[in-house]
């Protein structure tokens, strides 16, 4: 052990040594760094009357600067051991009365220039160094205790918060709030991080902006990816009129938001996880519209213009934009910025593929991604190979020539097969190629890859169920289809059975069962108003997701079927509920001018079905009873009416009717062999003709 001289001399300390005479225990060791730290600290301050204070270190104070000196030296454990010995309680009770009279720096200097530190911020330190080694140690739950002690001890030092206090405790105060949740976290107890995560935010330390920053961060990435639902925050530590997080994934997007607008303000620097977290948790919520508006507002020159534009992009697409979201990817992969951008490729081609009138742009993209793939990914030219099928599928349904619809139609099956070779197990792949075979009447391999997706979904997607269904009605096997439907009906859930209710009830009206028919729309009119319960939506024209049918679809298809059997009221009645859901539809406009034909007013019923044409310029069964109309008209009308037949061929190369009336026209007309393959399209197409148009599948 070190002692004083008896002159007042220069301490020197005994040095420890690690053989015979050194101390046998722990404790002795421990008093002897202590003792010797004691001398050292007096050592360097030099001589009291010297510096005109009155400089005495207790025990706590020595510990806490020889701790301090092991751990800035890397030794934890050695650090520990000094620390272990500082009272904190009683240490904070003996320096709190003397709080108000701090000693002043010597005139000139500031506080840190006098090299004098609080007593209390001493061993404050000290206690967050100890709460710091216990985590490097691996004691996390032990380390948070003495964390938070430390801000424990600060709260009750400071009842109306630490204004004005010196900066070296204002630092020890940031770091432990910081790490206490972090500590929390190591050892598992995540209600205790959430917890001090909150005392942090919400209690008055005065965090600087970029510890707040760091904090916040680090709590919303936890809420997000902890997978522990914590509570809300409680009411009476909000403002009243606030906004209250309901959950987890509102709290954290509202932490995102403070953070970026701290940033838009320029009290702290950009991080780009910000917005990555942003993404996420806006994703979970569904609200793509939400995270465009947050891209838009960043400041150029922080992301790539291109990844921007493919982000936004994706955003406008989630919310039906698509025009918006082709724009971006058109921007994106202009030849001067990144034209070699895969996904931005795949992703323009299946926007494409879902339009007709974009499909030959959709063709252009998806071969350049199929050629960049070409060497590199597997996956991706498959993905490519299956947009360039569904491009080619939509191309060949705006062409005029018979023999260019063929060439494009045997490609479309073409790239599902190669892409179906390099991905035999995407069930997507084997539907979208069944779809293709049945609008090209092709029911054997249509019925043949119906079955295959229901394997391979295992009867989950009622999709696959109405293909099949849709194949075996289109082949006349009505009972069967039915079957099938009541078996899609078993297998899925209640609030999915929209679209199944729907065929179930042509079904019925394909076997001549108008009632049954009526009792399959009544439940389905049912299960609407139980979608619209469910989802607490006031609108009374919802579209919903998926296989789900709009209310304005139920009573559209009653008024049809009212209508086939010559119950004009309950016809009309329909008509007018389905007009008050959507006042300017075609389907509407259109039953209305069928009903008016079949009571003879011809020139009314024209007007109706022009003005459905008007409203939706591709509506095929308008274009097709115009036509129809105007055959009756007399000899002078056959140009017009093979005008507007030709155009719903165009549209829909597999419509029956317009082939049957196409033939009336060259009939009259006088041209016999015309009107002889014309009648016998539509006989062939009659015996493969489905009760709801393969196009629904889409």
């Amino acid at each position: 052990m070190a002692s004083d001289t008896e002159d007042g001399g220069e301490v020197q300390p005994t040095e420890t040594t690690t053989d015979d005479s050194s101390p046998s225990t722990m404790a002795e060791k421990e008093e002897q760094l202590v003792s010797s730290g004691m001398e050292i600290v007096k050592a360097g301050n030099g001589n009291a009357q010297e510096t005109g204070s009155s400089l005495s270190l207790n025990y706590e104070e020595a510990r806490a600067l020889l701790g301090r000196l092991e751990f800035q030296k890397g030794n934890v454990e050695a650090a520990l051991c000094v620390f272990d010995g500082i009272d904190l309680q009683a240490a904070i009770q003996r320096f709190q009365p003397s709080l108000s009279d701090k000693m002043p720096p010597k005139k000139g200097q500031t506080k840190s220039e006098s090299g004098i530190e609080n007593p209390a911020t001493l061993v404050l330190e000290a206690i967050y160094l100890k709460s710091l080694s216990l985590q490097k140690l691996g004691k996390s739950t032990e380390a948070a205790n003495q964390c938070k002690s430390v801000l424990d001890s600060v709260e009750s030092m400071f009842q109306n918060g630490p204004p004005d206090i010196e900066q070296k405790l204002q630092e020890t105060i940031n770091k432990s709030v910081e790490l206490l949740p972090e500590a929390w976290k190591q050892a598992g107890s995540h209600q205790d991080a959430l917890a001090s995560y909150r005392r942090g935010l919400l209690s008055q330390w005065n965090l600087d902006d970029e510890c707040c920053t760091r904090i916040q961060k680090r709590f919303a990435a936890f809420l997000l990816y902890s997978c522990v639902e914590g509570s809300p925050p409680s009411s009476g530590s909000q403002v009243e009129g606030s906004f209250v997080p309901k959950n987890n994934v509102e709290e954290a997007i509202l932490l995102l938001m403070v953070v970026l607008k701290k940033w838009y303000q320029g009290k702290t620097h950009w991080d780009p996880s910000v917005m990555e977290h942003l993404t996420y948790a806006l994703s979970l919520c569904d609200q793509p519209s939400l995270l465009a508006k947050n891209l838009e507002e960043v400041l150029p020159g922080i992301y790539p213009r291109t990844e921007r534009w493919y982000t936004l992009s994706l955003c406008y697409y989630a919310v039906g934009q698509k025009e918006a979201a082709l724009n971006f990817l058109r921007k994106s992969l202009n030849k001067h910025e990144n034209p070699n951008d895969i996904m931005a490729l795949l992703l323009a081609t299946k926007i494409c593929s879902e339009e007709r009138h974009l499909a030959s742009e959709g063709v252009e993209y998806a071969r350049r991604a199929i050629k960049l793939s070409e060497s590199s990914d597997v996956h991706l030219k498959s993905v490519g190979l299956h947009f360039l099928g569904n491009c080619l599928g939509k191309k060949s349904k705006t062409v005029s020539s018979d023999h260019q619809r063929s060439l494009l139609q045997n490609e479309t099956l073409k790239s599902f097969s190669e892409s179906i070779a390099l991905d035999r197990h995407n069930p997507d792949l084997i539907f979208d190629m069944g779809v293709e075979y049945a609008e090209q009447r092709n029911m054997n391999a249509a019925l043949r890859c119906a079955k295959e997706y229901i394997d391979a979904t295992g009867g989950s997607v009622s999709k696959g169920w109405r293909l099949l269904a849709l194949v075996l009605s289109a082949q006349q096997r009505y009972p069967e289809a039915e079957v099938a439907t009541n078996a899609a009906l078993d297998e899925t859930a209640k609030l999915d059975q929209g679209s199944l209710l729907s065929l179930k009830a042509k079904l019925k009206v394909a076997q001549s069962s108008p009632m049954e028919a009526v009792e399959a729309y009544r439940a389905l009119l049912a299960l609407v108003q139980a979608q619209k319960n469910s989802s607490g939506s006031s609108k009374t024209d919802a579209e919903g997701q998926n296989d789900s049918v709009s209310e304005f679809e139920i009573w559209q298809g009653l008024a049809n079927l009212y209508s086939s059997l010559s119950i004009w009221r309950d016809a009309e009645i329909c008509l007018q509920k389905a007009r008050a859901l959507k006042s300017y539809s075609a389907a509407t406009m259109h039953a209305e001018g069928y009903m008016l034909e079949a009571r003879d007013q011809n020139k009314e019923a024209l007007a109706a079905y022009v003005n459905a044409f008007s409203i939706e310029l591709e509506h095929v069964p308008s274009k097709v009873a115009i036509g129809a109309l105007l055959c009756k008209q007399g000899s002078r009308y056959l140009p017009a009416a093979r005008c507007f037949l030709s155009d719903a061929l165009r549209i829909e190369p597999t419509n029956r009717m317009a082939w049957l009336h196409l033939g009336k026209v060259h009939k009259n007309d006088g041209r016999i062999n015309d009107a002889a393959d014309c009648f016998q399209a539509a006989v062939m197409l009659e015996e493969s003709d489905p009760v709801e148009s393969f196009r629904s599948l889409a």
